[in-house]
């Protein structure tokens, strides 16, 4: 599946500078490592997060945030941004927090 290369540029934007940052494609999407571990990834265009189980509430209760389906299978700990969700600044930035704080307390792989 392609992504969108312009949303893929406001997420390294957004990124910046963060040690340890990668890109790999797998999941279908283009995905944002740290050490590693992903923090979030472009599908279409729409977006993939890595929350952390505790954190999966409250990404699922903004708006156009859902679980995340793969292969019929709920993701623990992750969620799936929509298009109007990842077209939303402040939608977008809470959800790459929330991944981002997920990932600070994972090792490094």
């Amino acid at each position: 599946m392609a992504y969108d290369e312009g949303l893929a540029e406001t997420l390294r934007d957004a990124l910046g500078a963060l040690p340890g940052l990668g890109e790999k494609r797998m999941f279908g999407a283009l995905c944002f490592l740290r050490d590693g571990n992903m923090i979030c990834g472009i599908r279409g265009a729409g977006g993939l997060f890595r929350t952390g189980k505790d954190a999966q509430e409250e990404a699922e209760a903004l708006p156009g945030v859902a679980p995340a389906i793969m292969g019929g299978r709920r993701m623990g700990g992750f969620v799936e941004a929509d298009e109007d969700a990842m077209a939303d600044d402040e939608i977008r930035a809470r959800l790459l927090d929330l991944a981002l704080a997920f990932t600070a307390t994972l090792p490094p792989k």
